[in-house]
């Protein structure tokens, strides 16, 4: 019986997210990020595979409905911290954790429905608590991030534990944060991606997860294909922060000229519904190394984008893609 047959119903979903950490990376080329032929300065592969190893302890908090969504979080990040010595996953670890406890949210991983509603639902019941070791997570590793509005400073997310007097002042939960960051007020700001699939039901993880499981070819390819879909489709958060919002926008036009017959898209704007299967599957490989090789020279690195092509790979394998030939 192959996975396909099975739908993900007789694997193990920390196994299935352990594996998504592990194939994310291993994906290449990857345009900007660490795969399994590119180190960056101070971050090498090796370590990635370290950091998917730790964070499980974490992830199998999330597969138990008895822990919070905040305390997996911040145990995974601990862990991931822990064996690769610097920030690897946090953005991943932030998809897999409410992805995990969708899964598992019946009482029964095979049974799970693991879909937009069930995401949402996680993602709704958190907490104040859940909030506060969000912030907490921040004190374990780097992590970068763009300025908070000048309204907000009192929320910075590098304020760690100390922001957990406004949290509780304010009532706010994990969703009520990240939705702050999925809806920025100034329009050139570039939204964060990861902040916005929790608080939209995970819409490109889900649309990015179909290109996988209807590709063909080896996971790592697939991946590499997805990875390059969800650049041309919006800007990198991460790219934004680090070199302002027209440098991510031109990063994403770059990425969509190797899409097959992706007319109109390039822009950064079009949104994951934008771009078809068909132009995804199509994308050149080949090519994407010479623009891997010139994001590195460039500090151009798409981390962002990284995290959501690990949750897609989750909603993958748990939907029946294979890692076997």
């Amino acid at each position: 019986m192959t996975r396909a047959d099975r739908a993900g119903g007789d694997s193990d979903p920390v196994d299935d997210a352990t594996l998504a950490l592990l194939i994310e990376v291993a994906g290449t080329p990857k345009p900007g990020n660490v795969d399994r032929r590119r180190d960056l300065e101070g971050l090498r592969f090796e370590s990635f595979l370290g950091g998917a190893v730790g964070a499980r302890e974490g992830l199998e908090l999330a597969a138990n409905d008895e822990a919070s969504v905040g305390d997996a979080f911040e145990r995974a990040v601990a862990g991931m911290a822990d064996r690769a010595g610097t920030n690897t996953q946090f953005g991943c670890l932030l998809l897999l954790v409410p992805l995990l406890r969708a899964t598992v949210a019946g009482g029964d991983a095979s049974a799970g429905d693991l879909g937009p509603d069930a995401v949402d639902r996680v993602t709704r019941d958190t907490t104040v608590a859940d909030a506060v070791a969000f912030y907490r997570a921040f004190e374990r590793v780097d992590v970068a991030v763009a300025d908070p509005p000048a309204d907000a400073t009192g929320l910075d997310v590098r304020r760690g534990s100390d922001a957990a007097p406004t949290l509780r002042d304010r009532g706010l939960t994990l969703r009520d944060v990240l939705a702050l960051s999925a809806a920025p007020d100034d329009p050139d700001r570039v939204p964060d991606r990861n902040a916005r699939e929790w608080v939209e039901g995970f819409p490109r993880t889900f649309r990015a997860a179909e290109w996988i499981r209807t590709d063909e070819g080896p996971l790592t390819d697939r991946a590499a294909r997805a990875f390059l879909g969800l650049l041309a489709a919006e800007p990198d958060t991460l790219v934004a922060a680090t070199h302002g919002p027209e440098t991510a926008r031109e990063a994403s036009a770059r990425a969509a000229a190797l899409l097959d017959g992706a007319d109109g898209v390039g822009s950064g704007a079009a949104g994951v519904g934008g771009i078809g299967a068909d132009a995804v599957h199509g994308a050149d490989l080949d090519a994407a190394e010479g623009l891997a090789t010139a994001f590195v020279d460039e500090g151009i690195n798409p981390g962002t984008t990284a995290d959501l092509t690990c949750a897609a790979l989750y909603v993958a394998l748990r939907r029946g893609a294979e890692v076997a030939p």
